[in-house]
């Protein structure tokens, strides 16, 4: 899931200099499940705004509201008639959701309520760590579920840089593990070791970002 982390009430009150009438957006599912652009975080950020604007004698009529996906054109309509009423819009979702806003809601400023940090999973109640750097081009079939292009910091594809510590740690982070360790382990017990003497390709980088704006199109799904 995409992961982020909620900006401070002050940064968002700053963005929103000028603008009297504000709404708040929550997003349900992934920044939700982070606990950063939920309906809760929503409207926190939404009180925090009303009490920082009223000590400042600067009174703002500042909503909240959740919808279930701000990526999504039928859920984000949903917003129509409320969006009528204000001067400007905080978007409690990802990057991708706050664009969607903006398409949209063209008249109407969208401004950011949290930072997009990465794409990755719960480690722990509270510690979330990256997994997918989206470069569309998976090798995971080939490197034991575990991804070099994100874990590794120098992004190896075959095999170790060599300077990984003997307990296994990266050589720019201590407290990380070498990614290509953990690919030994994991391709040990799947007794796939062999697979690892195979020299991989280099990447195709103009499927990541750095090859520009990316597209999907499926004909099949096309109405």
């Amino acid at each position: 899931m995409i992961i982020a982390s909620r900006k401070s009430i002050p940064d968002i009150k700053k963005m929103l200099d000028g603008y009297n009438k504000i709404l708040v957006v929550g997003c349900g599912t992934c920044v939700t499940v982070c606990y950063a652009g939920g309906d809760k975080e929503a409207a926190i950020v939404a009180s925090g705004l009303r009490i920082m604007r009223k000590l400042e004698d600067k009174p703002a009529e500042v909503e909240f509201t959740t919808i279930k996906r701000q990526c999504e054109w039928e859920f984000i309509e949903e917003l129509a008639g409320k969006v009528d009423n204000v001067d400007a819009i905080v978007s409690m979702a990802c990057g991708a959701g706050i664009q969607a806003l903006g398409e949209r809601f063209k008249s109407k400023p969208v401004f950011p309520g949290v930072d997009t940090e990465f794409i990755g999973i719960p480690q722990e109640q509270g510690h979330w760590v990256e997994k997918c750097a989206a470069c569309g081009d998976c090798i995971l079939d080939k490197t034991g579920d575990i991804c070099p292009v994100t874990l590794c910091s120098k992004s190896m594809i075959n095999a170790p840089c060599g300077n990984a510590s003997p307990d296994g740690k990266c050589e720019l982070d201590e407290n990380k593990d070498c990614a290509w360790v953990l690919i030994y382990e994991r391709m040990k017990v799947q007794m796939k070791l062999e697979k690892l003497k195979e020299i991989l390709n280099s990447k195709d980088w103009s499927k990541s970002k750095d090859g520009g704006v990316r597209e999907l199109v499926r004909e099949d799904m096309k109405l």
